[in-house]
């Protein structure tokens, strides 16, 4: 069974490249409050809306202090394919040995279909200034996520 991150542990620091290859480490942003979320694959039907949620919720988000990091397997290049195309804002960092995923319990088994498969588990975790985990949600929906967690951090919808 894969560990999940709960409220007040420490998130585990990561360096992963974005979709132009840059490095973005965890603890190079430290002094903002970050919301990390980890979705499956670029270019597919929810994992396209989840993105174009927080890109579309990404003004307010900053404006409350919120950097968004969105976290998949997908090589760099698939990631700048799926920004130009969708016209995303978010930054999106690339893992494909899932090593961060598998750390932050956001890869292991899941159900899907009925069946139960090893893969990416999406979810949300949202870190404070110093990098510990306020809220940590596992096997979340795409389609309306975005929604929920800005009511769950008591922020006004977008």
């Amino acid at each position: 069974m894969t560990t999940r991150l709960q409220p007040g542990d420490q998130a585990p620091d990561f360096t992963l490249p974005d979709d132009t290859g840059k490095a973005v480490s965890l603890s190079g942003l430290r002094g903002t409050k970050v919301i990390v979320y980890f979705y499956p694959a670029a270019l597919t039907p929810g994992c396209t809306k989840q993105a174009t949620d927080f890109s579309e919720s990404l003004e307010s988000l900053t404006s409350e202090g919120y950097t968004v990091l969105g976290i998949s397997p997908d090589q760099p290049e698939k990631l700048a394919r799926f920004r130009e195309q969708e016209g995303l804002t978010i930054t999106l960092l690339s893992d494909p040995l899932r090593e961060v995923m598998t750390a932050w319990g956001a890869f292991g088994e899941k159900k899907l279909y009925g069946k139960v498969v090893e893969g990416v588990i999406r979810s949300t975790v949202v870190l404070d200034a110093d990098g510990v985990v306020q809220v940590a949600q596992y096997n979340v929906k795409a389609t309306g996520h975005v929604d929920k967690l800005r009511r769950d951090l008591g922020l006004a919808p977008a």
